[in-house]
């Protein structure tokens, strides 16, 4: 029995891989020939070349698999080529998907964002049935991974396809080497710069709960429905005081506006396509901020037995691998 994993050299495929090779299954993970496969070193696993925007390689990837994990997305919140993160989140998700269906694939899970649920205006958390359309998705990352969910459940109603669908919230821990922009949060906090912050809420949920999630998921999900993987709602305030606290660094004190912070980060947006360089603070992120991101996982864990350890132990275990991680030249430039 094999298993392909797309996103195995990201932050969450990592840690997913590493729960299936426990369980002593047989991985195979679909790499870029551009990625950053150290996430993957020293793994007892099958690499296959690849990209989502090919469909002749992911066919070949399904091929002689039974499960498939599709956990590959382009995650940012500023891109200076919107359409290239759609084709990727959107059309390799459907791409993907079709072959994984003529291949025979028996079970899919297919990884996508707590970004396309809706929020209560009394920041009480939302569940997998609050709604939501696109109409509200902010940014081009809110937008590919609603459309590219949509697909996927169009699949399930009209053609069969097997997949049950996951929503992690903000997974924090080891091994994030890009880093995403929550992890580049968390490093921006232990480094000292984010003297201020903004009043918003995140739903913060350890890595290697959300990989557990995925197995719960493939094993125990009801196909076509989806599961929110999440953990502890906390204001951003008191992450930052929670990461100060670990650390051993003062807080913040100063909390700004969300219209105060808007036009910066438009003069860095502007900045970044004239210098090629991505902008520390991003239109989409402070709108997002506007919204407070709590969510509930009351489904998984009544459907599939999902439990999430506290925030303080995701916070920690980041903030442990950032100071000890060999990460990338660029994440050593920005520490």
């Amino acid at each position: 029995m094999t298993t392909l994993v797309t996103g195995g050299t990201g932050f969450v495929g990592a840690a997913l891989i590493r729960q299936l090779l426990a369980r002593g299954e047989s991985v195979r993970a679909l790499t870029r020939p551009t990625s950053d496969t150290r996430n993957l070193d020293g793994l007892e696993i099958e690499r296959v070349s690849g990209d989502l925007a090919d469909p002749a390689t992911l066919a070949r990837a399904v091929r002689g698999c039974n499960r498939l994990y599709h956990v590959a997305a382009d995650y940012r919140l500023w891109v200076p080529d919107p359409a290239a993160m759609h084709r990727a989140n959107v059309d390799g998700a459907v791409a993907l998907m079709r072959a994984a269906a003529e291949a025979g694939v028996a079970r899919i899970v297919h990884t996508s964002s707590v970004a396309t649920l809706g929020f209560h205006r009394d920041r009480s958390p939302a569940d997998e049935d609050t709604p939501s359309d696109l109409g509200q998705m902010i940014g081009p990352y809110k937008q590919s991974k609603f459309i590219a969910e949509q697909r996927v459940r169009e699949m399930v109603e009209r053609e069969g396809l097997p997949a049950v669908i996951v929503n992690p919230s903000t997974p924090i821990g080891p091994r994030d080497l890009k880093p995403t922009p929550t992890g580049q949060m968390v490093l921006d906090a232990i480094s000292g710069r984010m003297p201020a912050y903004v009043d918003t809420g995140l739903n913060v949920v350890h890595v290697d709960d959300v990989a557990a999630g995925h197995l719960l998921a493939m094993e125990h999900g009801r196909i076509g429905r989806r599961y929110i993987l999440g953990g502890e709602n906390l204001y951003l305030r008191d992450i930052l005081f929670l990461l100060a606290e670990i650390h051993g660094h003062k807080p913040p004190r100063l909390r700004l506006a969300n219209g105060l912070v808007l036009p910066i980060a438009h003069v860095a947006e502007a900045w970044a396509r004239f210098s090629g360089k991505p902008p520390r603070l991003t239109v989409t992120g402070v709108k997002l901020a506007r919204k407070c991101m709590f969510f509930s996982s009351a489904r998984a864990e009544r459907e599939l037995g999902y439990r999430a350890r506290p925030a303080e132990q995701a916070l920690r275990a980041a903030i442990e691998w950032f100071e000890t991680a060999d990460t990338s030249p660029a994440t050593r430039a920005r520490t």
